[in-house]
């Protein structure tokens, strides 16, 4: 799926105290990091240095500016030399997107001969950013911030997943959702109030009748199913001789995205429990969707769908995902789905393959098989606490999978959670961690949590730190937090 393509603007802080040639080395050095940082080949988006900003005026225009460019997905500010704080405070209150803070300096160490006094009147980052930092700590902005020299590639691979995390948050208030039908009856954490999910994360979240969908379905031409017939073929190994199976869910596929498309939808919901005029719980058709980035939840969980969306924004590796059942001997969890996991998390081609469903009362889809690969990953959920919403994070680390398990036809990965599965389970509850997740490769807690804060939802991280004692004071006291500043 295409993606915009979003800029981030370097504002650098200065004043006229110091004279126009300092000034003038001000612009000159910050262009040269600008410049620097987009050629590392680390960086997701472009920076665009804007501005140095040397009066309240200046900042107020700028930022101005900024709030209304749909193509600028964040500020980047750096106080090169001092600059009173004093002169931000109008322009940083009225800062409506993401913003980071980044204390750095041009050189890298002192200069022992050539440091005297108009050396320390340019290179005052420490200075100057120390004034900086404190009117966001006064103003109470949310804001990253990250520090160490501009060349080094940790810093760098650090400011590219802030990128990530605040061109997801644009991305995120331009998301809609479609609900084909509504969520399985009786299940708790699939609900949750769109009005707040709306205001907050600007998802809108709507419903379709299956009954259209049908209509859109029985309209699909065989030319079309033709053409993704030899895509599957070109993606994926058949393990089927059940031709006519897969091509009802290539049909399925192609009138969902119709659908999706035609609604600026970059996401959606099913559920088994409606199902009305389909022949077929669509398994590949939903699995080769996901593959192409639009986002998915199952019996109607339209919250993981538009976070999976997001994390696909964030990184490709990303996927719904579902705990099934444990190995409680060794640690491990293993999270599959009824057919719904994307290919993204194969460690090799995935199988065509038609095997029966027990649940749904339909004819046997057909749906991808494959293992995950291993690596490091978390798995996230999003929750409706009641006047708040709260991400969950879980750090994990995928294996290899210990067994064959060869009478399970699905996609399925398995993994050890952090700190380890009991512990980790434990704080997954105390949290009120649903059952579906969003489990990514791609994505860390750091960029959860960069999201998280500015879109201003309650975070939570479960990490090889964590226990239950400690993390239930910690969400006592996120509790009254929440409460109060609500």
């Amino acid at each position: 799926m295409e993606k915009k393509n979003y800029k981030f603007w370097f504002v650098a802080g200065s004043q006229f105290l110091y004279g126009e040639e300092t000034l003038k080395r001000v612009e000159a050095d910050c262009k040269i990091i600008v410049d620097a940082l987009n050629k590392s080949g680390r960086l997701p988006f472009e920076i665009i240095y804007r501005d140095t900003v040397k009066t309240s005026d200046g900042a107020e225009k700028i930022i101005k500016n900024a709030n209304y460019d749909d193509d600028c997905a964040g500020i980047i500010t750096f106080c090169h030399t001092f600059s009173p704080s004093k002169m931000w405070i109008n322009a940083l209150a009225s800062l409506q997107k993401p913003w980071l803070h980044f204390h750095t300096q041009f050189n890298r160490t002192i200069p022992n001969e050539e440091i005297d006094m108009d050396y320390m009147n340019l290179h005052q980052g420490a200075h100057g950013d120390r004034e900086h930092g404190f009117i966001g700590a006064r103003l109470r902005k949310p804001r990253k911030v990250i520090m160490g020299h501009w060349q080094d590639e940790d810093i760098q691979l650090r400011i590219a997943k802030w990128m990530k995390s605040a061109a997801a948050a644009a991305f995120s208030r331009e998301l809609k959702v479609m609900r084909f039908g509504d969520n399985m009856r009786e299940v708790a954490v699939t609900e949750g109030d769109k009005v707040e999910v709306q205001l907050k994360l600007g998802w809108e979240v709507n419903t379709w009748p299956v009954g259209a969908l049908v209509e859109k379905m029985n309209e699909v031409s065989d030319s079309e199913i033709d053409a993704l017939m030899e895509e599957y073929h070109a993606l994926y190994d058949f393990n089927t001789d059940d031709i006519e199976t897969v091509r009802y869910q290539a049909r399925e596929e192609i009138a969902i995205k119709k659908m999706m498309d035609s609604e600026n939808c970059l996401a959606f919901s099913n559920t088994f429990q409606d199902l009305y005029g389909m022949k077929q719980l669509p398994g590949i058709a939903t699995q080769d969707l996901m593959r192409q980035g639009y986002g998915y939840g199952g019996e109607g969980d339209w919250k993981v769908a538009a976070l999976t969306a997001v994390m696909k924004f964030m990184g490709e590796h990303s996927a719904f995902m579902e705990d099934y059942t444990y190995d409680l001997e060794n640690g491990i969890s293993l999270g599959a789905h009824m057919l719904e996991v994307c290919p993204s998390l194969a460690a090799e081609k995935p199988k065509v393959e038609v095997h029966p469903l027990g649940i749904g009362d339909r004819e046997d889809p057909a749906r991808l098989v494959f293992e995950g690969k291993a690596g490091k990953g978390i798995v996230a959920s999003l929750v409706d606490m009641g006047g708040r919403l709260r991400l969950i994070v879980q750090d994990i680390e995928c294996i290899k999978p210990t067994q064959s398990m060869p009478n399970l036809p699905v996609a399925r990965v398995m993994w050890k959670p952090a700190p380890n599965l009991a512990t980790g389970a434990e704080c997954w509850i105390l949290a009120g961690g649903a059952h579906h997740t969003v489990l990514s490769y791609d994505c860390d807690a750091e960029m959860m949590r960069d999201f998280a804060r500015i879109m201003d939802i309650e975070f939570v991280h479960i990490n090889k730190n964590t226990t239950p004692e400690e993390l239930e004071k910690e969400l006592f006291l996120f509790d009254i937090a929440w409460k109060l500043k609500n």
